[in-house]
């Protein structure tokens, strides 16, 4: 799978970018046939506190599975995200198989 990711208005770190890969591609566990991930990270300025935002769009053949998750920390969020993503990857797994 390829994992295009984009930090918009920062740069984000090496170490950041390793942990983001290393989630993604244990998603493949769950489908094996995901194109590629493409990975927006923002900062979301509400009040004092700035929220980190991550939005993952999985291209999988037939149809694209996007999620946004905000928490304190990228990780957290895209620990978040990863969970939603699996969520997903298994519901349309099974429709998938049900529908053939």
């Amino acid at each position: 799978m390829k994992i295009y990711t984009q930090a918009v208005h920062f740069s984000a770190d090496q170490k950041l970018l390793d942990f983001i890969d290393k989630k993604l591609n244990k998603l493949d566990q769950f489908y094996d046939r995901i194109v590629d991930a493409r990975v927006v990270l923002k900062l979301e300025n509400t009040g004092q506190i700035k929220d980190k935002v991550v939005e993952i769009s999985l291209n999988i053949p037939g149809t694209v599975l996007h999620v946004k998750e905000i928490s304190k920390t990228f990780e957290a969020s895209v620990d978040s995200a990863i969970d939603s993503l699996k969520k997903q990857l298994v519901k349309y797994k099974l429709r998938k198989r049900s529908n053939n």
